[in-house]
């Protein structure tokens, strides 16, 4: 019979240091959601094609599936359940999402909401049509494309402002 390797890693998410131990392979994903009980990112292909698996790694946004675990050792990691204020005050694009119904069944809506902070953040944010480039990794079966591109449009404005 033979016995797992665990590997010991430290990770900072949404502002909080995790101790953990994990097999080499895990991903952040499933560090995220198996080992930490952060539910809010997504596993939708589990294969880098639908992006409900966004996150952020050091401001950038990464594919939590395809990223290992220990990789993210040493760097801030924020998912979904990080970006609202600890007041319970909502980022702006999470309350653009809200505001200009840009989801339906929500299954796809962290990992959109995720692209769309980077989206503004590294200034794609210009047109409609940069928006829908930039997002284009972000899949929504329920076709809120519309309503996506308009969040993203209004909670860039708010952004500059």
């Amino acid at each position: 019979m033979t016995s797992k390797t665990l590997i010991p890693i430290q990770l900072q998410i949404n502002g909080h240091q995790h101790e953990l131990e994990v097999e080499p392979r895990v991903t952040l994903l499933d560090a995220l959601r198996d080992h930490l009980g952060l539910t809010g990112t997504k596993k939708g292909c589990d294969h880098g094609q639908c992006g409900a698996c966004t996150v952020h790694i050091d401001g950038q946004r990464v594919l939590a599936c395809l990223t290992l675990a220990a990789q993210a050792e040493g760097r801030v990691v924020t998912t979904i359940e990080g970006l609202a204020q600890a007041n319970g005050t909502l980022h702006a694009v999470q309350a653009a999402f809200l505001e200009q119904d840009a989801f339906q069944c929500g299954y796809c809506t962290p990992g959109q909401i995720m692209s769309a902070v980077a989206c503004i953040r590294e200034g794609h944010a210009g047109s409609d049509d940069e928006i829908r480039e930039y997002m284009a990794g972000n899949l929504c079966r329920c076709g809120a494309y519309p309503h996506i591109v308009a969040a993203v449009r209004q909670a860039a404005t708010e952004v500059a402002s």
